[in-house]
């Protein structure tokens, strides 16, 4: 009987123990699964803060760039705005000049002038090989009217994209793109045309597109010359034109104050100014920068003129004859002096309206694109060398 009640007593001891042990093993695990389930939210917590963390710097980096970039553009605008001011503050100066301290002998300036004026036509005549000139108007095609009695239509001169552009009037804001001179011709009016809204209206007719830019002028208290690229739909550049008390360059076109034109050698502007009132100036710019290269003053009259092109550096101004629906090139300036009035053909426009409003020359296709009245024709030339007159 005691061994039975030790035996059991022994037996409830282990019992007791036993479940001690597993009470305590339970707590432990209790214990460690807490420990574990508040690591994992722990974790949790780290991970979306580092990810939204990231997320913040990667915004913030994106920011940054944008910035940047903004400030590049910011300093190449004011780059370009302080080299356009040094350039018009030269041309101030070349106008206000300070007074000489000293007397300087006239026979002395004007021989310095004369070889500064040969150097310079040096330096021309090395700067192109182009030597063709008019010999007379080979055919002419009215291809349609569209818009009023002034304009200008041509096609893009530096490439041959084949575009056709429309100008339509003298105080307009929208150009009118063609994909081809075929567009134009089946077009019912501007319907197939792209639409080009310009920043602000143009004046006159002496517009021109070149090398993808459309350039023309806005007349405020100064004239400007803006450059438009017109695969971006931007000003690319604009430029005060530096000349003083401007008049209309052709009497029969009052509206045209600067005939932009663009040949073989690049750009020109055909202008003149009450200093020089009864015949025209030229002056060769460079297209890129709009600055001035060379200026020259031309023996060509203003009166009864309607319209000018050039040609390989030589400008033929068209002039209202009294000859019924003609017009005729009555003079000629040659920035090379190989031609000269005298050695010129006689070319006569077989016009048949009213008087040419534009007169643009296409070198790739050796054609002119004439605006008389609203109708826009084209005419062929026969060209030879300016070596052969």
């Amino acid at each position: 009987m005691r061994v039975f009640l030790i035996l059991v007593t022994l037996t409830c001891l282990a019992n007791a123990q036993h479940q001690a042990l597993m009470d305590y093993l339970e707590r432990r695990l209790l214990a460690i699964e807490d420990r574990i389930s508040l690591w994992h939210e722990q974790t949790n917590r780290y991970a979306t803060e580092l990810r939204e963390f990231k997320q913040q710097m990667v915004a913030q980096i994106e920011t940054l760039d944008k910035d940047k970039e903004t400030l590049r553009t910011d300093l190449d605008s004011v780059g370009t705005r302080v080299d356009r001011v040094e350039r018009e503050m030269d041309y101030l100066e070349t106008q206000n000049g300070a007074q000489p301290c000293v007397d300087v002998d006239d026979k002395l300036v004007e021989q310095q002038v004369t070889v500064v004026k040969e150097k310079n036509k040096v330096k021309y005549a090395k700067a192109t090989d182009c030597r063709d000139m008019i010999s007379s108007i080979k055919a002419m095609k009215i291809l349609k009217r569209v818009g009023g009695p002034k304009g200008m239509w041509t096609k893009d001169v530096g490439s041959s994209s084949g575009k056709v552009y429309i100008f339509n009037g003298t105080d307009e804001d929208t150009i009118y793109e063609f994909g081809s001179i075929r567009d134009f011709t089946i077009s019912q009016g501007t319907s197939m045309a792209k639409t080009v809204r310009l920043p602000s209206p143009w004046r006159g007719s002496g517009h021109t597109v070149y090398n993808n830019h459309a350039y023309y002028v806005k007349e405020g208290k100064e004239l400007r010359l803006i450059k438009y690229n017109l695969q971006n739909d931007s000003v690319a550049d604009s430029a005060v034109f530096p000349v003083q008390d401007h008049v209309p360059v052709y009497s029969l076109t009052p509206e045209t104050v600067i005939d932009l034109a663009a040949d073989e050698e690049g750009l020109w502007a055909i202008y003149a100014t009450k200093e020089t009132e009864r015949h025209i100036s030229l002056a060769k710019m460079d297209a890129n920068t709009l600055d001035i290269e060379q200026m020259w003053d031309t023996p060509c009259p203003r009166e009864n003129a309607e319209a000018a092109f050039i040609i390989c550096g030589t400008v033929y101004v068209v002039y209202n004859t009294a000859l019924p629906s003609r017009s005729r090139v009555q003079c000629v300036f040659d920035v090379s002096d190989m031609v000269t009035n005298d050695d010129a053909p006689l070319v006569y426009f077989p016009k048949r309206y009213g008087s040419h409003s534009s007169l643009k020359y296409n070198p790739l296709e050796q054609l002119i694109y004439a605006w008389d009245d609203g109708y826009q024709i084209l005419y062929k030339l026969a060209m030879k060398k300016k070596l052969e007159v």
